[in-house]
């Protein structure tokens, strides 16, 4: 029995003595872990291509701030960088007196990239010719072109660009001023959509050719809804329609029950009228010659199939195309 309760007594002052080192090794730690945390601060480190660049107490929002930067640059020219490597991070403890620099260490990571810049170009058949930063002023300075009725509105287009070189930026209304072009005045061409129309046979002093083949189904003169005041000949749609004769494309475009229109000026009091069509394949201001390609048969506007409204205008007065083409 007395053996037992020396064992027993062996045993608690043991454990007593292991209790005591524990709470000696806890105090200790306590007191260093004391030290460090009036001492140092946890901090990353980073690196870039093994490169120690700086340092930032907070990894996920400077790496949320360069992700955003390569994807979509500075919402303004830069569109997006291409950065070839990414920077590392290790976590460690920085003396207090030493403090972060992670603006430093974003814009080192973003100079090790290459910038793609945004623009746009502003062409002229498809030459670039000026350059502007949003799609606002590329807009601008098409529409203020078709308001001056320029005759290359036509051929002037923009297209978005991504560079690695910034261009100089030119203001929308410079850029109107050089690129506007007067429609040409040889001729006092006037557009009209009157409705008159003339039955009589009137010399033109010119001779026209048939600008499409096909069957005539409808033809000139007066209707219950109204009058017709051109010749209407079928064909497939996309078959070329010529220039009647030569002269001076003075119309193109969609206009009302016409679809898409082509109007040619010839001499100062006759003009012809191409309607429907499926597309236009000249300008305003261009010169045709007699049989020159202008457009192609469609249906567009007030049509129930593919043909070509034909018109011949005296001035201004819808003459019958038969009188003239088409004698059949």
């Amino acid at each position: 029995m007395g053996a037992i309760i020396t064992v027993l007594r062996n045993i608690v002052i043991f454990l007593r003595a292991w209790m005591k080192l524990i709470i000696m090794l806890l105090i200790g730690f306590a007191i260093i872990g004391f030290i460090v945390f009036v001492v140092y601060k946890p901090m990353y480190s980073v690196s870039l291509d093994g490169e120690f660049i700086g340092y930032t107490e907070d990894k996920k929002d400077l790496q949320k701030k360069i992700s955003e930067y390569i994807n979509s640059g500075d919402n303004k020219n830069i569109a997006y960088v291409d950065i070839e490597k990414l920077p590392e991070y290790n976590l460690c403890l920085l003396k207090k007196g030493l403090t972060a620099n992670p603006e430093e260490v974003f814009n080192t990571v973003i100079s090790s990239g290459v910038p793609y810049y945004k623009y746009y170009a502003i062409l002229d058949n498809g030459e670039e010719k000026y350059y502007v930063q949003s799609y606002e002023e590329a807009d601008a300075v098409i529409q203020g072109l078709k308001e001056k009725n320029s005759q290359n509105q036509s051929t002037i287009t923009y297209a978005l660009k991504y560079e690695t070189e910034l261009k100089q930026f030119t203001g929308k209304d410079e850029i109107v001023t050089a690129l506007y072009k007067q429609m040409p005045t040889t001729r006092k061409a006037k557009y009209t959509t009157a409705k008159k129309v003339d039955y009589s046979n009137t010399a033109l002093g010119i001779a026209l050719i048939e600008p499409v083949s096909g069957t005539i189904t409808s033809r000139f003169g007066t209707r219950r809804s109204g009058t017709h005041t051109g010749l209407d000949i079928a064909n497939s749609k996309g078959t070329p329609i010529k220039a009647a004769a030569a002269g001076t494309v003075i119309y193109t475009g969609y206009k009302g029950s016409y679809g898409n229109l082509v109007i040619i000026q010839h001499t100062d009091s006759i003009q012809t009228y191409y309607a429907h069509c499926s597309k236009i394949l000249v300008s305003n201001g261009t010169q045709v010659n007699q049989g020159d390609t202008i457009s192609l048969v469609g249906s567009t506007g007030n049509s129930t199939g593919p043909h070509l409204h034909l018109e011949v205008r005296v001035n201004g007065v819808a003459k019958n195309p038969q009188n003239y083409l088409y004698n059949r």
